[in-house]
């Protein structure tokens, strides 16, 4: 019995290895449908590219297979949820930068921070990566910089407002939570207002306070997906140590709003993965009324 017992351990735990392998070497499209009343002057369905924790990940020469992977989604908007670099000195995000560069060719591109950059913005004597060199090359591809600020596009008839929030860099501290207070969202990227929007926040464990702040649909990163995802369960430790995170990975329906967290494309400080593919997600948004019509049309 014993015998039986540690054959079936170490068949498992070959099987870990063997999809942690895979999990590290390629991704997944992952699609997520949005409705919202507010969005009911869309003529066609829009679709939204969302990236985030790429931390200099390449898949392929020049990120030629996740450039691809975009470019056949034929997206109406590429929006961009931060940690595309890594910080850290020796990991240079020249790559990096000449991957996003060229997605402004394929539509227009709206990028807020993560950690990773927002530490080398504000504490530059500590790094010698530039963020200034960084946002000047992003800038100047035509990607559109969300650095606590907001900028509004037209879906269609349909105004949409982008916002890119950046948190005090005390409330990414590993250990416990900090307070965001809703006044202090309010002050950098201002009141919520009528239009739909969205808000790129980087950090998750905030949710409840973005949720409050008033955002339709609010795109976050950060926890990776917290390395190992169980089935049915979800995300089990956050970087900040948190066991079992409600928002680790996934979508999420708050009454009216929606929250979708991305498990990343990349991978930091714990460079592993298990049942948790790095993902691409693919925003589809459309009005109620074009959702009620396509349901009908199937029929």
């Amino acid at each position: 019995m014993i015998k039986i017992i540690l054959i079936i351990v170490a068949v498992f735990i070959v099987y870990c290895l063997i999809e942690m392998i895979r999990e590290l070497r390629d991704f997944r499209v992952t699609k997520y449908r949005i409705c919202s009343q507010k969005l009911n002057g869309i003529k066609r369905e829009k679709k939204i590219i969302f990236l985030s924790d790429l931390h200099n990940r390449m898949y392929g020469e020049e990120n030629e297979r996740l450039l691809e992977s975009i470019r056949n989604q034929h997206p109406d908007l590429i929006l961009i949820g931060g940690d595309m670099l890594v910080r850290k000195d020796g990991n240079s995000y020249d790559k990096t930068v000449h991957f996003l560069a060229k997605l402004p060719g394929i539509c227009p591109v709206y990028c807020a921070n993560g950690n990773h950059e927002q530490k080398l913005k504000e504490l530059p004597d500590k790094y010698e990566q530039s963020y200034e060199e960084y946002k000047k090359a992003l800038t100047a591809s035509g990607i559109h910089m969300l650095e606590n600020a907001s900028e509004t596009v037209k879906l269609d008839e349909v105004p949409v407002k982008l916002s890119g929030l950046e948190i005090p860099l005390g409330a990414y501290a590993r250990f416990g939570k900090k307070e965001l207070s809703l006044k202090e969202i309010t002050d950098r990227i201002g009141e919520h207002g009528d239009d739909y929007q969205i808000l790129l926040a980087h950090h998750p464990g905030y949710m409840k306070e973005y949720l409050a702040y008033g955002a339709d649909l609010i795109l976050g990163g950060h926890y990776h997906g917290c390395v190992v995802q169980l089935p049915g369960i979800g995300g089990v430790i956050s970087t900040n140590f948190t066991l079992f995170p409600k928002y680790s990975g996934g979508i999420y329906q708050e009454g009216e709003q929606t929250a979708v967290v991305s498990r990343g494309l990349g991978t930091h400080s714990v460079p592993l993965r298990l049942w948790n593919w790095p993902e691409l997600i693919v925003l589809e948004l459309s009005g109620n009324e074009i959702s009620f019509r396509m349901k009908f049309d199937k029929r």
